[in-house]
Protein backbone atom coordinates (compact mmCIF):
# COMPACT_ATOMS: atom_id res chain seq x y z
CA UNK A 1 0.00 0.00 0.00
CA UNK A 2 2.09 3.31 -1.42
CA UNK A 3 0.02 5.55 0.42
CA UNK A 4 0.93 4.11 3.65
CA UNK A 5 4.67 5.54 2.71
CA UNK A 6 7.46 6.28 5.48
CA UNK A 7 6.38 10.05 7.02
CA UNK A 8 8.85 12.64 8.14
CA UNK A 9 10.11 12.66 11.53
CA UNK A 10 9.28 16.69 12.22
CA UNK A 11 5.62 15.83 11.71
CA UNK A 12 5.13 12.53 12.98
CA UNK A 13 2.16 11.94 14.60
CA UNK A 14 0.08 14.71 11.87
CA UNK A 15 1.45 13.17 8.49
CA UNK A 16 0.92 9.32 10.51
CA UNK A 17 -2.71 10.71 10.79
CA UNK A 18 -3.09 12.23 7.42
CA UNK A 19 -1.33 8.81 5.65
CA UNK A 20 -3.98 6.43 7.58
CA UNK A 21 -6.73 8.91 6.79
CA UNK A 22 -5.54 8.51 3.31
CA UNK A 23 -5.75 4.82 3.21
CA UNK A 24 -8.94 4.51 4.76
CA UNK A 25 -10.97 7.34 2.52
CA UNK A 26 -9.38 6.08 -0.90
CA UNK A 27 -10.40 2.39 0.30
CA UNK A 28 -7.11 1.29 0.30
CA UNK A 29 -8.62 -0.63 3.21
CA UNK A 30 -11.93 -1.29 2.86
CA UNK A 31 -14.75 -0.39 5.25
CA UNK A 32 -14.81 -3.30 7.81
CA UNK A 33 -11.37 -4.50 7.17
CA UNK A 34 -8.48 -4.48 9.92
CA UNK A 35 -5.05 -2.09 9.56
CA UNK A 36 -2.08 -3.77 9.02
CA UNK A 37 -0.72 -5.09 12.14
CA UNK A 38 0.68 -2.96 14.36
CA UNK A 39 4.60 -3.60 14.28
CA UNK A 40 3.98 -4.06 10.43
CA UNK A 41 2.48 -0.57 9.93
CA UNK A 42 4.83 1.09 12.09
CA UNK A 43 7.71 -0.39 10.33
CA UNK A 44 6.15 0.84 6.99
CA UNK A 45 5.56 4.16 8.22
CA UNK A 46 8.83 4.74 9.78
CA UNK A 47 7.55 5.53 13.54
CA UNK A 48 7.72 4.06 16.94
CA UNK A 49 4.56 2.24 18.09
CA UNK A 50 3.65 4.84 20.36
CA UNK A 51 3.20 7.58 17.95
CA UNK A 52 1.21 4.95 15.77
CA UNK A 53 -1.19 4.07 18.96
CA UNK A 54 -1.57 8.07 19.06
CA UNK A 55 -2.79 8.02 15.57
CA UNK A 56 -5.17 5.28 15.69
CA UNK A 57 -6.93 6.71 19.11
CA UNK A 58 -7.21 10.32 17.29
CA UNK A 59 -8.81 8.40 14.10
CA UNK A 60 -11.23 6.19 16.34
CA UNK A 61 -12.74 9.23 18.67
CA UNK A 62 -12.88 10.91 15.12
CA UNK A 63 -14.73 7.72 14.05
CA UNK A 64 -12.98 6.09 11.20
CA UNK A 65 -12.11 3.19 13.04
CA UNK A 66 -13.03 0.63 15.93
CA UNK A 67 -10.14 -0.73 18.14
CA UNK A 68 -10.86 -3.63 19.18
CA UNK A 69 -8.78 -5.79 21.81
CA UNK A 70 -7.92 -9.73 22.32
CA UNK A 71 -6.61 -12.30 19.84
CA UNK A 72 -8.88 -10.95 17.00
CA UNK A 73 -8.29 -7.66 18.12
CA UNK A 74 -6.96 -4.91 16.06
CA UNK A 75 -8.05 -1.24 14.21
CA UNK A 76 -11.01 -1.57 12.16
CA UNK A 77 -11.94 0.85 9.40
CA UNK A 78 -15.44 2.22 10.37
CA UNK A 79 -15.76 5.23 7.74
CA UNK A 80 -18.10 4.40 5.03
CA UNK A 81 -18.31 7.08 1.76
CA UNK A 82 -21.87 9.13 1.94
CA UNK A 83 -24.16 7.80 -0.52
CA UNK A 84 -24.79 10.55 -2.91
CA UNK A 85 -27.58 13.49 -2.51
CA UNK A 86 -29.06 16.03 -4.04
CA UNK A 87 -26.99 19.27 -3.64
CA UNK A 88 -23.85 17.21 -2.79
CA UNK A 89 -21.77 18.07 -5.41
CA UNK A 90 -22.42 21.41 -5.37
CA UNK A 91 -21.38 21.56 -1.72
CA UNK A 92 -18.18 20.05 -1.92
CA UNK A 93 -17.28 22.83 -4.72
CA UNK A 94 -18.40 25.10 -2.84
CA UNK A 95 -16.12 24.17 -0.54
CA UNK A 96 -13.33 23.51 -2.24
CA UNK A 97 -13.57 26.59 -4.96
CA UNK A 98 -13.59 26.64 -8.26
CA UNK A 99 -10.13 27.33 -8.91
CA UNK A 100 -8.92 24.51 -6.73
CA UNK A 101 -11.43 22.07 -8.42
CA UNK A 102 -9.78 23.27 -11.81
CA UNK A 103 -6.08 22.80 -10.35
CA UNK A 104 -7.23 19.45 -9.06
CA UNK A 105 -8.35 18.12 -12.53
CA UNK A 106 -5.79 19.11 -14.04
CA UNK A 107 -3.12 17.37 -11.78
CA UNK A 108 -5.15 14.55 -11.74
CA UNK A 109 -4.81 14.24 -15.79
CA UNK A 110 -1.16 15.16 -15.63
CA UNK A 111 0.15 12.46 -12.80
CA UNK A 112 -2.38 10.03 -14.16
CA UNK A 113 -1.43 10.28 -17.97
CA UNK A 114 2.21 10.11 -17.38
CA UNK A 115 1.72 7.01 -14.75
CA UNK A 116 -0.31 5.42 -17.80
CA UNK A 117 2.89 6.01 -20.25
CA UNK A 118 5.64 5.09 -17.85
CA UNK A 119 3.95 1.81 -17.62
CA UNK A 120 3.41 1.16 -21.13
CA UNK A 121 7.00 2.16 -21.59
CA UNK A 122 7.96 -0.75 -19.56
CA UNK A 123 9.33 -3.96 -19.59
CA UNK A 124 6.80 -5.82 -18.10
CA UNK A 125 6.57 -8.98 -15.86
CA UNK A 126 4.33 -11.65 -16.05
CA UNK A 127 3.21 -10.86 -12.74
CA UNK A 128 2.58 -7.04 -13.66
CA UNK A 129 0.45 -7.93 -16.17
CA UNK A 130 -1.72 -10.16 -14.43
CA UNK A 131 -1.68 -7.75 -11.45
CA UNK A 132 -3.29 -5.20 -13.66
CA UNK A 133 -5.45 -7.55 -15.79
CA UNK A 134 -6.40 -9.02 -11.87
CA UNK A 135 -7.53 -5.36 -11.22
CA UNK A 136 -9.72 -4.58 -13.75
CA UNK A 137 -11.37 -8.11 -13.79
CA UNK A 138 -11.87 -7.00 -9.83
CA UNK A 139 -13.37 -3.72 -11.44
CA UNK A 140 -16.01 -5.19 -13.91
CA UNK A 141 -17.41 -7.08 -11.34
CA UNK A 142 -17.28 -4.69 -8.50
CA UNK A 143 -20.74 -4.36 -6.76
CA UNK A 144 -22.23 -0.88 -6.51
CA UNK A 145 -21.15 -0.54 -3.03
CA UNK A 146 -17.51 -1.63 -3.61
CA UNK A 147 -17.44 0.31 -7.50
CA UNK A 148 -15.71 3.11 -6.21
CA UNK A 149 -12.77 1.66 -3.67
CA UNK A 150 -12.03 -0.77 -6.65
CA UNK A 151 -11.95 1.72 -8.98
CA UNK A 152 -9.24 3.51 -6.79
CA UNK A 153 -7.33 0.57 -6.74
CA UNK A 154 -7.55 0.06 -10.23
CA UNK A 155 -6.20 3.66 -11.01
CA UNK A 156 -4.27 3.33 -8.20
CA UNK A 157 -2.13 -0.10 -9.24
CA UNK A 158 -1.15 1.49 -12.55
CA UNK A 159 1.02 4.17 -11.21
CA UNK A 160 2.37 1.29 -8.22
CA UNK A 161 3.48 -0.91 -11.13
CA UNK A 162 6.00 2.12 -12.36
CA UNK A 163 8.20 0.94 -9.29
CA UNK A 164 8.24 4.83 -8.49
CA UNK A 165 7.06 5.82 -5.17
CA UNK A 166 6.95 9.24 -5.69
CA UNK A 167 4.17 8.70 -8.65
CA UNK A 168 2.39 6.33 -6.62
CA UNK A 169 2.29 8.68 -3.82
CA UNK A 170 1.28 11.80 -6.39
CA UNK A 171 -1.71 9.67 -7.69
CA UNK A 172 -2.76 8.81 -4.46
CA UNK A 173 -2.93 12.21 -3.64
CA UNK A 174 -4.45 13.45 -7.07
CA UNK A 175 -7.43 11.00 -6.44
CA UNK A 176 -7.89 11.72 -2.77
CA UNK A 177 -8.26 15.37 -3.92
CA UNK A 178 -11.33 14.24 -6.36
CA UNK A 179 -12.50 11.58 -3.71
CA UNK A 180 -15.36 14.03 -2.32
CA UNK A 181 -16.08 14.94 -5.45
CA UNK A 182 -16.57 11.36 -7.45
CA UNK A 183 -18.48 10.10 -4.00
CA UNK A 184 -20.71 12.84 -4.58
CA UNK A 185 -21.60 11.91 -7.97
CA UNK A 186 -25.12 9.29 -8.82
CA UNK A 187 -23.29 6.05 -10.22
CA UNK A 188 -25.51 5.78 -13.37
CA UNK A 189 -25.41 2.50 -15.86
CA UNK A 190 -24.60 3.49 -18.85
CA UNK A 191 -21.86 5.87 -17.12
CA UNK A 192 -20.41 2.31 -15.69
CA UNK A 193 -20.38 0.92 -19.07
CA UNK A 194 -18.76 3.85 -20.98
CA UNK A 195 -16.30 3.73 -18.48
CA UNK A 196 -15.44 -0.41 -18.23
CA UNK A 197 -15.03 0.29 -22.04
CA UNK A 198 -12.27 3.03 -21.47
CA UNK A 199 -10.60 0.82 -18.48
CA UNK A 200 -10.00 -2.00 -20.81
CA UNK A 201 -8.34 0.54 -23.21
CA UNK A 202 -6.11 1.57 -21.11
CA UNK A 203 -5.51 -1.74 -20.03
CA UNK A 204 -4.33 -2.98 -23.88
CA UNK A 205 -2.94 -0.13 -24.21
CA UNK A 206 -0.44 -0.76 -21.75
CA UNK A 207 -0.44 -4.28 -22.19
CA UNK A 208 0.95 -3.76 -26.14
CA UNK A 209 3.35 -1.35 -24.85
CA UNK A 210 1.83 1.45 -26.57
CA UNK A 211 2.49 4.65 -24.04
CA UNK A 212 0.74 7.58 -26.31
CA UNK A 213 -2.50 5.20 -27.34
CA UNK A 214 -2.24 4.54 -23.29
CA UNK A 215 -2.04 8.57 -22.68
CA UNK A 216 -4.62 9.00 -24.87
CA UNK A 217 -6.59 6.36 -23.36
CA UNK A 218 -6.50 7.68 -19.50
CA UNK A 219 -7.29 11.37 -20.96
CA UNK A 220 -10.47 10.90 -22.75
CA UNK A 221 -11.33 8.68 -19.41
CA UNK A 222 -10.58 11.81 -17.22
CA UNK A 223 -12.37 13.95 -20.12
CA UNK A 224 -15.41 11.72 -19.58
CA UNK A 225 -15.18 12.04 -15.47
CA UNK A 226 -14.91 15.80 -15.49
CA UNK A 227 -17.44 16.50 -17.99
CA UNK A 228 -19.92 14.39 -15.87
CA UNK A 229 -18.88 16.88 -13.01
CA UNK A 230 -19.49 20.10 -14.98
CA UNK A 231 -22.65 18.15 -16.12
CA UNK A 232 -24.05 17.36 -12.78
CA UNK A 233 -22.90 20.97 -11.78
CA UNK A 234 -24.87 22.69 -14.79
Amino acid sequence: MTVLRPVRAGNAFEETVERLLQAIKLGVVAPGAKLPPERELAVQLGISRVTLREAIRALQEAGYLDVRRGRYGGAFVTYVPPQPGTGDLRRVVADMGTADLTDALTFRMAVECGAAAVLAASDLTDEQRAVLRRRLADLDEARVEDYRRLDTAFHLSIAELTGSPLLAAACADARLRVSDLLNAIPMLQVNLEHAASQHQAIVAAILAGDPEAARRAVAEHLEGTAALLRAFLS
